[in-house]
């Protein structure tokens, strides 16, 4: 190296003369420091009319390409090369020409392309005929393609960057000066959102999609794991061993929606889920609870994995053995990763943002959230109309789940009329606000108590009364991959918690 340095510096030389030492040029840059410098906030601002990254010859190296070649590149670019990444007009207006007449299936040439763009009027905008002859030629050949489309992507990409980061800072100078400008967190989730949905369309260029030979492959892989392990659930287990038996485990992407009237213990079971995954399974696990504070949450967790009454603990009556079953709760519940968001009427984008991060600090393997009908959106369409709000959440907490590849457990509401009906055993269509929970779930899980059927509690003979106490169900309605049937449950009211009911321990189950 040290000899082609010193070649090249004599060959430049004079003939006859020693060359002179070399020394670097400093760099330039647009604020005249040092090059490991970093600029301030003020020069940064005073600078902020610079030219956005671009690159005219990048793009018109795209166009040629595809003008010389649009079978074989037409098909990829309409998939992996959106038209807002051309940030010329012209380059821009032709290559949407062109994904038309891939769209149309129109044969492509110079001919074809100037007298579409003339009989829309949209010649002259972008340069007149020569202009389209001159991309035709523009490069010699179009086996460049691929380098001439990442720098195109490259630069599309900053310019979202620095878009995004424009509107993060102009959100950051008008922060408080409106009412809705109440908690910063609010901004620091939407300024973290502008820069991750830039992440989320760089990941989103390819078409993803692949052959059925790759899937069968993993489809041969799954069904080998199971015939290796007979009777292992390819999920994580709920703690519930029928309920463990019909899902196969809680799966990755899958949503797992358990829904009941109001005081019916849907957070208990929930918690009591969260507690068996992380504490027992030792795996990490993540709570949105938009009903319950954080240290509520705890109490409960502490009082169940205990199984200790919460009155008892409240008026501070606690036998030794008490005392002891606490201290071991705690020290379980130390070691076990449970992150809890209590952030109340969360939009779910602020969720899936919390989850990203959580999935990327922690490797999160389930997520709770507490519960659906309390998220918000903050998109245009759900502002009017509280059925396609709750479309959109859910749809969200799905895209989520596929994301993230976790199972999600969402507690859901029922309406009134379970309590109107025979027997008050509730159905798939109780669900409340809107159907498209029921789509989007791939289990539904209806809970309801024998002893508190409809939120007020029966009266029979004493005898009944005495077998109804803690019985639960859980009818799993939805399955969609795997059976359904009821997980017969107890429920001890004292330290909400619910454990699996066997046919032994009362009567048969309600059909």
């Amino acid at each position: 190296m040290a000899e082609s340095a010193s070649n090249l510096v004599q060959a430049a030389a004079a003939p006859g003369e020693l060359p002179e030492k070399a020394t670097p040029k400093p760099q330039s840059n647009p604020f005249g420091r040092k090059r490991n410098e970093i600029p301030t906030a003020e020069e940064l601002l005073a600078n902020i009319n610079r030219q956005l990254p671009f690159s005219d010859e990048a793009e018109k190296g795209v166009i040629s390409s595809i003008l010389q070649d649009p079978n074989e590149r037409l098909s990829e670019s309409r998939v992996t090369l959106p038209a807002a990444a051309f940030y010329h007009e012209a380059n821009r207006t032709v290559y949407e020409k062109l994904l038309e007449f891939y769209d149309k299936n129109l044969p492509v040439d110079p001919v074809m392309l100037t007298n579409a763009l003339r009989d829309q009027n949209l010649l002259e905008r972008v340069g007149g005929p020569a202009a389209i002859t001159e991309l035709f030629t523009f490069v010699p050949v179009p086996t460049h393609y691929s380098y001439y489309k990442k720098i195109v992507l490259d630069k599309h990409i900053l310019r979202q960057m620095i878009h995004a980061c424009s509107l993060n800072i102009d959100a950051a100078y008008e922060f408080g000066k409106t009412e809705l400008d109440a908690d910063i967190n609010t901004l620091i989730d939407h300024s973290e959102q502008r820069v991750l949905a830039v992440r989320e369309a760089t990941n989103g260029k390819s078409d993803g999609v692949k052959s059925l030979a790759s899937h069968v492959a993993e489809a041969i892989d799954n069904i080998q794991y199971m015939l290796e392990h007979p009777g292992q659930l390819r999920g994580l287990s709920t703690g519930y061993s029928k309920l463990d038996s019909m899902s196969g485990g809680l799966q990755g992407s899958e949503m797992f929606v358990i829904a009941a009237r109001p005081s019916m213990g849907k957070t208990s079971l929930a918690m009591n889920l969260v507690e068996h995954v992380a504490v027992d399974c030792d795996k990490p696990c993540a709570v949105f609870s938009l009903e319950m504070s954080a240290t509520m949450l705890v109490r409960r967790l502490l009082v169940s994995r205990a199984q200790l009454s919460l009155g008892d603990l409240s008026r501070g009556l606690m036998s030794r053995a008490q005392m002891e079953a606490l201290s071991k709760a705690t020290r379980e519940l130390q070691k076990a990763t449970i992150l809890i968001d209590d952030t109340p009427g969360l939009d779910v984008l602020e969720m899936r943002a919390k989850a990203r991060r959580m999935k990327k600090q922690h490797d999160i393997q389930m997520i709770m959230i507490d519960y659906l009908q309390l998220m918000t959106s903050s998109s245009r369409r759900a502002q009017d109309n509280r059925q396609i709000e709750i479309a959109e959440i859910s749809a969200g907490i799905k895209g989520i789940a596929k994301e993230l590849n976790v199972p999600i457990i969402v507690l859901a509401q029922l309406n009134r009329s379970v309590e109107g009906r025979k027997g008050q055993r509730p159905v798939l269509s109780d669900l409340r606000e809107s159907g498209s929970i029921e789509q989007d779930a791939d289990m539904v899980g209806l809970l309801t108590r024998e002893d508190y059927a409809g939120g007020k509690m029966e009266v029979g003979t004493e005898e009944e009364e005495e077998r109804k106490k803690g019985q639960a169900l859980l009818i799993l309605a939805k399955n969609r991959n795997g059976p359904t049937d009821d997980v017969p449950l107890r429920f001890i009211d004292y330290a909400m918690r619910f454990v699996e009911r066997f046919p032994e321990e009362g009567e048969a189950e309600s059909p």
